[in-house]
């Protein structure tokens, strides 16, 4: 202590402290608070600069590029929790299986609410009993909420403003799905370009699953089982596997195209067919495919009181299985977006955690990328915006990416996907009549 009046030596003396980010309010109507921005040039990050994200513009999409760690799924996190505050339910793709961490919410921060959840082995690895560890973390999403100017009540505002739902088609883990039970005719008026790309989609996932690769033009397997949805779907005609399998016996039509069925498809060969078909059928692993509720996504997302954000998780299923899954899943999505009334506010959020092998370029052609194509094409003027994460762009088809409005871009692994990835945004700019520098493009993809 000195005393009263003594002057302080000059070591003592120090400098006026910091000035404070001045309050700022998060919770604007419409707009996604992403945290504060960051400076390339000093590396630093600006405290009074927060980033404000307009929700309107997810309508025109957006695109998620980054290598594993460089916090590509923190920000799509961030982006649905905003989403789910706000109350626009969102429809999350999710083949890696840790999106269904969004529904632990701990708006107490007490650590006993997070040791239940935690793995004693990485307590185990630190050197810490599963209470301190749980502790640790405790601390440490306290700190974090506070170095982003939140609040723990904000936790308890993402948790009650949705409903969170788990789907695991195909095992019973969440909330089960039939899938197989029914390939039911769709409701209402559809325009027959539609009702072709869903006939399409839905024949390619069905013989995914047979193994075989089967091209909408050539494979006369996919011709014949989309002539017999064709023909039961426009006679208002619901089809469950069964039924399909048997008028792949014995088929309702006389004629495909100019030939009749004996000529396009001898019954010998049908026969084979009707056989893989019904293995699939017959397989004890698939009797988790025709039980549980219908893929009616809008009974799925108007069934409760508050908006539903549905998670989708398909990590315990093979790659065949997930083909299947999804191209019948991006169908209904987009015959439900076509369904909805044009808005230019943020009606309802897509999004897929890792598109690889979903969308790829030309002249890869899977049973997702047409329905994700229109969905990128049209699902904006209802309101449906779509985002897209990858680590590697160049496994993407950039014709189809150009419709992404937005573009969240994280550390690269190589010089090729930079290359891509520049390549991409000139193609987006020149494709939306703006201007992008490329130099300045490469010095900040080195940073």
């Amino acid at each position: 202590m000195t005393e009263p009046n003594a002057v302080a030596p000059p070591e003592a003396i120090t400098a006026p402290p910091a000035p404070q980010p001045q309050p700022f309010d998060i919770e604007q109507p419409a707009c996604f608070y992403l945290g504060r921005e960051y400076d390339i040039a000093s590396s630093q990050v600006l405290a009074d600069k927060h980033v404000m994200y307009d929700a309107r513009d997810l309508t025109t999409h957006g695109v998620v590029v980054g290598m594993t760690g460089s916090g590509k799924t923190g920000l799509c996190i961030s982006l649905l929790e905003e989403a789910a505050i706000d109350g626009i339910p969102c429809i999350i793709i999710d083949p890696k299986g840790d999106l269904a961490n969004l529904l632990l919410q701990f708006p107490n921060l007490d650590p006993k609410d997070f040791e239940p959840w935690l793995n004693p082995e990485d307590a185990r690895q630190k050197k810490l009993s599963p209470l301190e560890y749980a502790t640790d973390l405790a601390k440490r999403w306290r700190q974090g909420l506070a170095d982003s100017y939140q609040k723990p009540e904000r936790v308890a505002l993402c948790r009650d403003s949705s409903e969170w739902r788990v789907y695991t088609p195909g095992s019973e883990a969440g909330l089960t799905l039939s899938i197989l039970g029914s390939f039911a005719a769709p409701r209402g008026e559809l325009p027959r370009e539609a009702l072709n790309q869903r006939i399409d989609a839905t024949a390619s996932a069905v013989l995914g699953l047979t193994g075989l690769e089967a091209d909408p033009v050539q494979s006369r397997e996919h011709i014949l089982i989309a002539q017999l949805l064709m023909h039961s779907w426009t006679r208002g005609k619901d089809l469950d596997l069964r039924g399909l399998i048997q008028q792949v016996q014995t088929p309702p039509m006389d004629q495909v195209g100019a030939f009749d069925v004996e000529t396009f498809y001898p019954e010998k060969d049908r026969l084979k067919l009707a056989v893989a078909l019904n293995n699939i059928l017959a397989a004890p692993s698939f009797s988790t495919w025709i039980t549980g509720e219908p893929l009616d996504l809008a009974k799925m997302l108007d069934g409760g009181d508050r908006p539903r954000q549905l998670i989708f998780s398909i990590a315990h299923l093979d790659d065949t299985q997930r083909m299947f899954f999804v191209a019948l899943l991006l169908v209904e999505i987009l015959n439900w977006t076509r369904k909805q009334p044009g808005t230019s506010s943020l009606r309802a959020l897509v999004y897929f955690d890792e598109v690889f092998g979903y969308l790829p370029p030309h002249p890869a052609n899977p049973p997702t990328k047409v329905p994700l194509m229109t969905l990128l094409k049209q699902a904006r003027a209802f309101g449906v915006g779509v985002l897209l994460a990858t680590q590697n762009p160049v496994d993407l088809d950039y014709k189809a990416l150009s419709n992404a409005g937005t573009w969240f871009v994280g550390k690269l692994q190589t010089e090729r996907d930079k290359a891509r990835l520049i390549e991409g945004l000139e193609g987006v700019a020149a494709e939306r009549g703006t201007l992008s520098d490329r130099n300045y493009l490469k010095a900040s993809s080195r940073r």
